[in-house]
């Protein structure tokens, strides 16, 4: 485990696991734009969790890198002590950090089905657990990160569906067990990032199968994490972030094109219509 810098002063705290990259460095830095001192958890993502801490700094925030795997039981008591001596209090924790594993269901093997569970599911519980005293005694709360999959389930992934849907429950189980002192809510983010090799037309047919006509951003997701960390009346709820495609108030076959080119997929069920990313095209969308 390494760390760098101690961030310990008077203003907020807040722990973003998997900050190195992607979605995470951005909710990261977001959280530095609107205050907060931060505890940038990583991985592999080293340089990276490196670049965002001094990012923070430019912000005239505190920070300090920890790496640590969470897929071992015992990286979360070593990173909550992390936060304990290097930050002295934890206003928010983010659970971003994520792992994932393609298979069939029936394909999946044991030591794949234990590390998604380890990293997605039971990690935020132990950090949890092992922070509960500093969240409490700050007011604070704790944003879990799933995405679409917590709500319909991606079955070229289906460890990673489980994990994300028991995450979100655990979310609403967390938020009635830990009121009044701490609010626990969720973000459920949809494609925010085009995969590298799409070229124009494949960003085309993908903004035109979303509602809102583009393809969301990072920022997207930022800004309903920073709702959520300040918004003292919401606890046990998920917020979904993905330009109305779930709902489907936009129908993949009304493209001039017909079809389903980049593999969205309509389908129904209580009347409602729900567009699904299969595996491929959500990792590039939302990970990168």
């Amino acid at each position: 485990m390494e760390t760098s810098a101690n961030p310990a002063g008077g203003s907020p705290v807040a722990l973003v696991t998997g900050a190195g990259v992607r979605v995470g460095r951005s909710i990261a830095i977001g959280l530095a734009e609107a205050g907060y001192d931060l505890v940038v958890h990583y991985r592999a993502s080293r340089d990276g969790a490196r670049e965002v801490a001094e990012l923070a700094r430019e912000r005239g925030r505190r920070a300090v890198i920890v790496g640590a795997d969470l897929a071992d039981p015992s990286a979360p008591r070593r990173l909550a002590d992390e936060v304990r001596e290097r930050a002295g209090r934890l206003d928010l924790l983010v659970n971003s950090a994520s792992s994932f594993h393609g298979a069939e269901l029936m394909e999946v093997g044991v030591s794949e089905w234990d590390r998604v569970m380890a990293v997605n599911l039971r990690a935020p519980f132990l950090l949890v657990r092992e922070t509960v005293d500093l969240l409490r005694a700050a007011g604070g709360s704790i944003i879990n990160i799933v995405d679409l999959s917590a709500l319909q389930p991606w079955t070229s992934h289906p460890v990673h569906s489980v994990a994300k849907a028991g995450l979100l429950h655990l979310t609403r189980v967390m938020a009635r067990s830990l009121a009044p002192e701490v609010r626990v809510t969720a973000v459920a983010p949809g494609g925010v990032l085009l995969p590298a090799h799409y070229g124009e037309a494949e960003a085309g047919r993908a903004r035109r199968r979303v509602p809102v006509g583009r393809i969301g951003t990072p920022g997207d997701v930022v800004e309903a994490v920073r709702f959520l960390a300040r918004a003292e009346y919401v606890t046990g709820e998920v917020v979904v972030v993905d330009g109305g495609a779930r709902r489907g108030v936009r129908d993949p076959e009304d493209d001039a094109g017909g079809g389903c080119s980049l593999g969205w997929r309509a389908t129904r069920s209580s009347g409602d219509a729900a567009l699904l990313l299969p595996w491929e095209v959500a990792q590039g969308l939302l990970w990168g």
